[in-house]
């Protein structure tokens, strides 16, 4: 999966030039993030980290990949409907992790109460590597599918064009002209938008629900701006301002400071820390109420490893999705090994198997937000160590996906300009909107690219490992 630019790596002049320019563009094109020291303020900011080259991807598997976002929509709006198949698959897991077990006795409450909310809006995104297989061909494996906060849509948006000045400035202007234009954080505010319309009121805000620490606003912001240029006010507020100023009229519309609230967009709340007893209060309030939550709860427990798992179980999504047989075999064709690690005879053989050959799987956590999946020696002692516990129950099995490396140059502030040996992950966005049984939006929003290098096993750009890239399809 060669780029054709293993000339310029060699030529450290060439390099030292475009680094220059590719700083300077991503600046120029708000490609940006703020910093560590002062994540909460706008004064001083800097390039969010970006690759000096685009990465080659097999056009094919970038194709395929774009071919079952649709299905994967489909596919976690029927679960996020089927309390049955929720309250089976996670009871193994709402038994050992409380974080789980939190939200689906939210998800549990506002069900017996009656759900108040007619318009659901989904913003997912589907991320995949490229395996290459014993005979080196390599194939689109999903890692997982993220259905809470999905990021990046925003700066991804913009880091095609720095890409494009790097390659001019490197002499390659047709290989420029082959970079594809991505703008997720439109397709992304089109859902939004669908939903704000559906719910029917015009003077109605669409609230960003936001952490207490914004290092990534700009992204959030790029989605933020797509609204205002169609006229649809934005606030932006964290769990505790819900808590103190938010309120249910008897029509359960939701209120803050006295206006509206047609959807509430997360872009927090997918990990413990992010709930105290007040936040939790909060999360319920929003639950219950009219507005549309992106996502809703039913939506965030359909982005579980453990409903991951189950999914790769013969028959379940011949089950959740019935009479899409098409559908079923191109989200199939996406799967790694998965194997689950509850009690019993079938999960301690799984766990024995791990023990023994550590290096061919990877332990996953029921969490979002990258940085929290174990591989090799750390795996095989977490093992040990819960092998005999219920708490093995709290985690899944897959196979290690084996990526071909490729040489590029990661660029971070304050670091020094080395090459190094990478590996990316694609990630398609997708977005639909159902208004009580009917599919009215559904869409794959656009792509995300990200690489890191080969010694960093885990962890996102957020989590400060991977860096923003761009596909050149090969």
């Amino acid at each position: 999966m060669a780029a054709p630019w293993e000339d310029v790596l060699l030529n450290e002049p060439a390099v030292r030039e475009a680094a220059s320019v590719a700083v300077d563009a991503a600046l120029l094109e708000g490609v940006l993030m703020r910093t560590e020291g002062e994540p909460n303020a706008s004064d001083v900011v800097n390039y969010a980290p970006f690759t000096l080259l685009p990465s080659a991807v097999p056009s094919a598997l970038f194709e395929q990949a774009y071919a079952v976002q649709q299905d994967f929509n489909l596919l976690v709006d029927a679960i996020s409907q089927n309390k049955e198949f929720l309250e089976h698959t996670l009871a193994s897991t709402i038994k050992v992790d409380d974080f789980t077990a939190r939200l689906f006795r939210i998800h549990m409450q506002v069900l017996e109460e009656g759900l108040a909310q007619s318009v659901f809006l989904g913003i997912n995104r589907s991320d995949y590597m490229f395996d290459c297989g014993v005979d080196g061909t390599p194939a689109l494996k999903q890692i997982e599918i993220n259905t809470i906060a999905a990021s990046f849509g925003g700066l991804t948006s913009r880091t095609a064009a720095v890409h494009g000045r790097v390659l001019k400035v490197l002499g390659k202007s047709k290989e420029a002209s082959r970079l594809l234009p991505n703008n997720p954080s439109k397709g992304l505010a089109l859902g939004i938008a669908k939903a704000w319309e559906l719910y029917g009121s015009q003077s109605a805000v669409v609230m960003f629900l936001v952490e207490e620490v914004q290092r990534n606003i700009f992204d959030q912001r790029c989605v933020e701006n797509e609204l205002w240029d169609r006229n649809i006010r934005v606030i932006r507020k964290r769990f505790r301002d819900v808590f103190e100023k938010g309120s249910l009229d008897d029509a359960k519309r939701l209120y803050m400071d006295g206006q509206e609230v047609a959807v509430v967009y997360y872009r927090e709340g997918y990990v413990p820390k992010n709930y105290d007893r007040q936040n939790w209060e909060a999360r319920l309030l929003l639950e219950r109420s009219r507005a549309v939550k992106c996502p809703d709860i039913a939506t965030q427990l359909a982005g579980t490893k453990k409903v991951q798992q189950e999914l790769s179980r013969p028959g379940t999504l011949e089950r959740l999705l019935p009479g899409h047989t098409e559908a079923v075999t191109r989200i199939k064709a996406t799967f790694a090994g998965l194997y689950s690690l509850d009690t019993g005879e079938e999960g301690d053989k799984i766990a024995a198997m791990a023990i023994a050959d550590p290096d061919q799987f990877v332990l996953k956590p029921q969490r979002e937000g990258g940085g929290n999946n174990l591989y090799g020696e750390e795996l095989r002692q977490v093992l040990e160590k819960i092998r005999d516990s219920p708490e093995r129950t709290s985690y899944i099995l897959m196979d290690k996906i084996k990526p071909q490396p490729a040489m590029n140059y990661l660029l971070r502030a304050h670091s020094p300009l080395q090459v190094s040996e990478c590996i990316s992950e694609l990630g398609i966005f997708g977005v639909y909107v159902r208004q009580g049984k009917e599919m009215v939006m559904n869409e794959a929003a656009g792509h995300l690219l990200r690489t890191k290098a080969i010694e960093h096993a885990d962890g996102g750009v957020a989590a400060g490992v991977a860096v923003l890239d761009t596909p050149y399809l090969v």
